[in-house]
């Protein structure tokens, strides 16, 4: 795989930051087969986390989430890029979109250890379309 790069739909849920909120969240979803891209969490002040859902199926999510009682903030638009992870591959995505005047607000990235990667990126919506045709989607 060299780089692949498609659109996804996310959600932000807020939760009290305490133990286990995340493994309460996610397997309330997993019950209910509900599959996710990436996921994540971050601090929201001294005494809340935001977690952020790129579930496969968004309808699917939505639903999954009204039925457990979990009220989510979406969808948004996003990108998940995939790939081989060799030297400078974000460098060259970031130089288009810089390029073309396209501002990249937030990112998450991860390797697995065995030379591939995946990359969250996040664009402002009024700019998704242009993003998304710059990249090639």
């Amino acid at each position: 795989m060299a780089i692949n790069i498609r659109r996804v739909d996310y959600f932000y849920t807020t939760v009290k930051d305490q133990p286990g909120e995340a493994q309460k969240l996610l397997s309330q979803l997993a019950d209910q087969g509900v599959n996710l891209l990436a996921f994540t969490g971050v601090p929201v002040g001294p005494m809340h986390t935001q977690f952020s859902l790129f579930p496969a199926d968004t309808r699917l999510a939505e639903d999954a989430a009204s039925k457990a009682g979990i009220k989510l903030d979406g969808p948004y638009p996003a990108f998940l890029v995939q790939g081989d992870d060799e030297l400078g591959a974000l460098a060259g995505i970031h130089e288009r979109l810089g390029a073309a005047n396209v501002n990249v607000y937030a990112s998450s990235g991860v390797t697995d250890g065995r030379g591939s990667f995946g990359y969250v990126l996040y664009v402002r919506p009024a700019k998704f379309e242009q993003a998304a045709t710059v990249l090639g989607i």
